[in-house]
């Protein structure tokens, strides 16, 4: 390879990222892993086990079957169907919005809505924790932007009360601590300071109940990628912000729409969800189970009552050692690091599904146990 000042600064950079812990490489889904077929996988954000589910393989087939395979061109040109219409429209009737546009990731939904709603004359207020593409949209926005400490409804309460008129944007559930935001708060809050409150919903929507109970916020982005088991977007919210965004957003402008295939998909997942309430009921109890078992065997957990259960390590290379562990037993866990989490709160970040067993959960936390 020849030499050049930009590839000698890459290779610095990966050999401090290494030497820190902190050294990110692509791997083969253990679904493919011919290797370790027995890998009971603790790591994906699959909570009710749809994205296996026969009914999900049924429906994207019919999709493909009616609407081929690819949107073909930009919504705006041809590639907006009849298939996204009929998921937008789901999506409010189930949420109480007016309107709803779609995107084919929660992470370009999060970045297109806040760099097309702000500019430089906005002030935005965020809770501290916020995911990185809100982070990345509010500056590229050019707006002002002001932090308040992690769900304290204090704090934001002070900065709301000196910019009036702004937006808040949090977390529904905080995706790697697992814990919920004060919605109700936030939103009497915004009320009387006339104040936006936007939600990124990720990993709340079809899990936590008041997410698909009647509109809480006044913009919700949810993601398809979790819950629903399947893959895409929606930015949901009034009628007027939906219309601003299909004549501004570069991001849906010039991108290729979401494959019809795969909103008719997702539309068969938000009906499962309704349908077979039964697989939010073994979520819940895995959850009750995992915790339940940590507190017999002196595991430490933070105050998560979701599927995300995080076990705090603190050392980035010790984190990622004792995963390397649990996957050699036979568990898959994430091994969460700066600059994801702050500095010195590495840590295994452990999901929870429906699909776990109660044999599943004892062995992780037995395993666990002996590691950490």
């Amino acid at each position: 390879m020849v030499s050049h000042p930009i590839l000698d600064k890459i290779s610095q950079r990966m050999q401090q990222l290494n030497n820190d812990g902190l050294l990110r490489k692509r791997k083969l889904s253990n679904d493919y892993d011919y290797d370790k077929p027995n890998i009971i996988d603790f790591s994906h954000n699959d909570y009710l086990g749809l994205a296996s589910a026969n009914e999900m393989v049924d429906a994207l087939t019919q999709g493909a079957k009616i609407y081929g395979v690819g949107s073909k061109a930009s919504p705006l040109v041809s590639g907006y169907s009849q298939a996204h219409l009929q998921l937008e429209q789901s999506l409010c009737e189930l949420t109480g919005h007016e309107a709803g546009l779609l995107f084919c990731s929660g992470f370009s939904a999060n970045q297109a809505l806040i760099k097309t709603l702000f500019d430089a004359n906005d002030v935005v207020i965020a809770d501290k924790l916020i995911h990185a593409s809100i982070i990345d949209g509010v500056r590229d926005s050019g707006a002002v932007f002001k932090r308040f400490k992690h769900n304290d409804l204090d704090h934001a309460e002070q900065l709301l009360e000196r910019y009036p008129n702004s937006a808040v944007i949090t977390e529904s559930v905080f995706s790697m601590d697992g814990d919920k935001a004060p919605l109700k708060p936030l939103q009497l809050l915004c009320q009387q300071h006339n104040s936006l409150l936007v939600v990124d919903d990720a990993h709340g929507f079809g899990v936590i109940p008041t997410q698909t109970d009647g509109k809480f916020c006044d913009i919700q982005v949810v993601t398809f990628g979790k819950a629903l088991g399947c893959q895409g977007a929606a930015i949901l919210g009034p009628k007027a912000v939906i219309d601003f965004m299909v004549a501004q957003s570069r991001q849906y402008i010039y991108s290729t729409a979401l494959s019809p295939a795969s909103a008719y998909l997702a539309l068969a997942a938000v009906k499962l969800t309704q349908e077979q309430p039964q697989r939010l009921a073994a979520l819940n109890a895995n959850i009750a189970e995992f915790r339940q078992a940590c507190g017999k065997n002196n595991i430490e957990l933070t105050d998560s009552t979701t599927a995300i259960q995080p076990v705090l390590i603190g050392d980035s290379n010790k984190t990622v050692l004792i995963a390397s562990k649990l996957f050699d037993l036979g568990f898959a866990v994430g091994a969460i690091r700066p600059p994801t989490v702050p500095a010195g709160q590495a840590r295994l970040r452990i999901t929870i599904n429906a699909q776990h067993s109660k044999h599943d959960i004892a062995e992780l936390v037995g395993a666990l146990a002996t590691l950490i």
